[in-house]
């Protein structure tokens, strides 16, 4: 709280999130229509008091589809994150308390392959390969979102390891350590109990920007239909939905969740720069 009473750039990067993570949880209370309600005697109709941002192709409600699609695009840019960071946090910490083994080299060749190619592009050709819809891994059953969040979760793991690196690196140099390690804590310990919670800070910062990237990554996927499947909405799909209609006049189709992934991305970027 003290860090945003002091940012004003974070404060309202916080705000832009708490309302659309708000408007998320709370679609299944909100009066509003079923996303997925189809209705052809309603089909394109402009933003008017009955349909507040008009209607699609299928007569259904933008209004509703924009606001569940929030649960899907912040859900799906979130867990990436998550996944991201819990293993380029992981290898970034072991590569630096390998320093100057085999590990270390292979460790960090490997970040560097994946960090040569851009995320988007790994990402489209792993879920293109996968293909959509539910997977089976043993007795586990992933649907297609989980499935979305785990590959292309794994596939932002370089830059945070290698910024995990480069942290951990100069902190394990610190007197502190050697201190811990004479106490005869193992290396696991001093990695996650005393040298992570010291380089945590500016993991939460590209973190916060990850989660923007991650939405727009989601974005792009349901756009080329590698996303989120119909008929759950999410901003991609509503985009793609309504490629057809950008110059016919139905402006609303593109405008609102195109604003919707606007407003989340700078959040997220505004509250990394704050932080």
């Amino acid at each position: 709280m003290t860090i945003l009473r002091r940012s004003p750039v974070a404060a309202l990067g916080a705000l832009l999130i708490l309302a659309m993570a708000l408007l998320a949880l709370l679609a299944p209370v909100l009066p509003l229509p079923s996303p997925t309600q189809t209705s052809i005697l309603d089909t394109y109709l402009p933003p008017s008091a009955a349909h507040w941002f008009g209607t699609d192709a299928l007569g259904r409600d933008v209004l509703a589809r924009t606001i569940w699609g929030a649960r899907s695009s912040l859900t799906i840019g979130l867990g990436i994150v998550i996944i991201g960071m819990a293993l380029g946090v992981t290898l970034g910490l072991a590569a630096a308390e390998a320093a100057g083994t085999l590990f270390e080299e292979l460790a960090m060749r490997l970040v560097d392959i994946f960090a040569a190619i851009p995320v988007l592009i790994w990402a489209i050709a792993v879920v293109g390969i996968v293909g959509t819809g539910a997977t089976a891994l043993g007795p586990v059953v992933l649907n297609n979102e989980a499935k979305l969040v785990l590959l292309v979760g794994i596939l932002f793991f370089p830059g945070i390891a290698r910024i995990t690196y480069g942290l951990a690196l100069a902190e394990l140099t610190q007197e502190y350590v050697d201190a811990r390690r004479l106490q005869g804590a193992g290396s696991a310990a001093i990695l996650f109990g005393d040298v992570l919670p010291n380089v945590l800070s500016p993991l939460l910062v590209q973190a916060s920007v990850l989660v923007g990237i991650g939405i727009i990554i989601e974005a792009s996927l349901s756009f080329v239909g590698l996303g989120v499947q119909p008929p759950t909405p999410s901003w991609g799909s509503m985009l793609a939905d309504s490629k057809q209609t950008v110059f016919s006049g139905e402006y609303w189709l593109s405008l609102f969740p195109g604003l919707a992934i606007f407003a989340s991305v700078i959040g997220f970027n505004l509250l990394g720069d704050g932080l």
